[in-house]
Parts: structure tokens; sequence; C-alpha cells
């Protein structure tokens, strides 16, 4: 085994598995997917991909550093195994790597805050502008408006 093949196919599974969680997901997985195809990789190894997501954003919080790991070794032997039998596979894994870590360095740029106001009108409730929530409770007793007026 090519030590530098096993560094790059290592590189390439942790970055995907960052990416899962990311915006940047639909994009991430196109490029593996052509890298995929372009290695004559089984079928079912493009749904393993989503499978593998859905496992990651599923796990809780404390279960989530332990699934990531998880995925990323089984990520590291299949990109080995598929360069170690691709010719030119050196060159093919590394444009992928190169690729997927342009995408997480734009996914890491995208990040920032987000400071919202709002100005007029009544608000009788929490207001919650985002691109995706999740687990999210409010508490609020409720109030009668009659009592209110």
């Amino acid at each position: 085994m090519d030590s530098e093949l096993a560094v790059l196919a290592a590189s390439g599974a942790t970055t995907l598995v960052s990416l899962m969680v990311t915006d940047s997901w639909t994009h991430a997985r196109e490029l593996v997917g052509r890298y995929l195809t372009r290695t004559g990789a089984a079928p079912d190894m493009f749904d393993d991909l989503q499978d593998a997501r859905t496992r990651l954003l599923a796990a809780d919080a404390a279960a989530r550093a332990r699934t990531a790991r998880e995925i990323g070794r089984r990520y590291v032997d299949r990109l080995l195994r598929l360069a170690e039998a691709d010719d030119g596979s050196d060159e093919a894994l590394r444009d992928l790597l190169s690729s997927l870590l342009q995408l997480s360095a734009s996914a890491a740029d995208s990040r920032g805050t987000v400071d919202n106001h709002i100005s007029g009108g009544v608000q009788h409730g929490p207001v919650v502008q985002s691109g995706s929530v999740a687990g999210l409770t409010f508490h609020v007793d409720h109030v009668d408006r009659a009592d209110h007026q």
C-alpha cells in the first residue's frame, strides 16, 4: 500500500464526513459520486453515502463524534481500495480531495454571525429566522389576549 495514497484516502474521508453535516453536502455528494462512477465502484456505494449522512445527523451530540469516526474509517478503506484498483488513482483521488477541501473551506467561510432585528408591529410569541432548526422547544405560558386589552 502506498503511504501517500493512504494519506490521501484518510484526508478525503475526513473531509467528506465533515461535509456531511453542512449545507454543502449536495455538492460534495456529487463530487464523490463522479469519483465513484469513474472508478467503477458498486452502485450501492452512492446510496451508502446518503445513509451514512442520515446516521450522522440522527446521532445525538454524545454519539456524533463516535459515529463520524466510524463513517470516516469505513470511507478511508473504501477510497483506498478504489484508488488502488484504479490506474491513475492517486491523481483522481488527489483531484477529489482538492475539490472537497475547497468546498469545505467555502462552507467554513460562509458560516458567520447573523444579527436580526425586528422593528414595528407586535409579536405575541417567539420569532425564529433560520435555514434549519432542529430540536427547538418553546415553553410559554398561555396568556389570554382579553386580559391585556
